[in-house]
């Protein structure tokens, strides 16, 4: 029987294949093409991290755009700290939202840090990596 007012049972926890999320948040479409009229490439490395930021930001002029690219660079941006950073993986919250965890436990929401990227250009997208990265 369902009883409305007892409220919605708990749903199991979702088994999420890891390699197949990590593959899908790296796309980043919009960057990649953005990056690729600048003539950069997106090699998941921290040295693009630091070219991405020298861009000049034209998507600015463009206020659809911003909220897009800033969602992608966050991902790029957990795309590489997820390959690069020991014991680093991406983990999808209960309301959906992808964040990387450290090997420390310590959750950063790269996509939040890209839109802020996006928006303002700080912090820079190399400089979050070496915060993250604690180098």
């Amino acid at each position: 029987m369902h009883f409305p007012f007892l409220g919605k049972r708990r749903e199991p926890d979702r088994v999420h294949d890891p390699a197949g999320i990590a593959e899908l948040l790296a796309d980043c479409e919009l960057l990649r093409s953005q990056a690729s009229q600048e003539g950069i490439e997106l090699d998941d490395s921290e040295t693009s991290l630091a070219r991405l930021d020298q861009m000049l930001p034209r998507w600015r002029a463009d206020a659809e755009t911003v909220p897009w690219l800033g969602n992608d660079a966050g991902l790029y941006l957990g795309t590489v700290i997820v390959r690069t950073v020991p014991g680093a993986a991406w983990v999808v919250r209960a309301d959906g939202r992808p964040v990387v965890r450290l090997g420390s436990g310590r959750e950063f929401d790269v996509v939040a840090s890209g839109c802020a990227w996006a928006a303002d250009g700080a912090p820079e997208l190399s400089q979050l990596y070496a915060e993250v990265s604690e180098r």
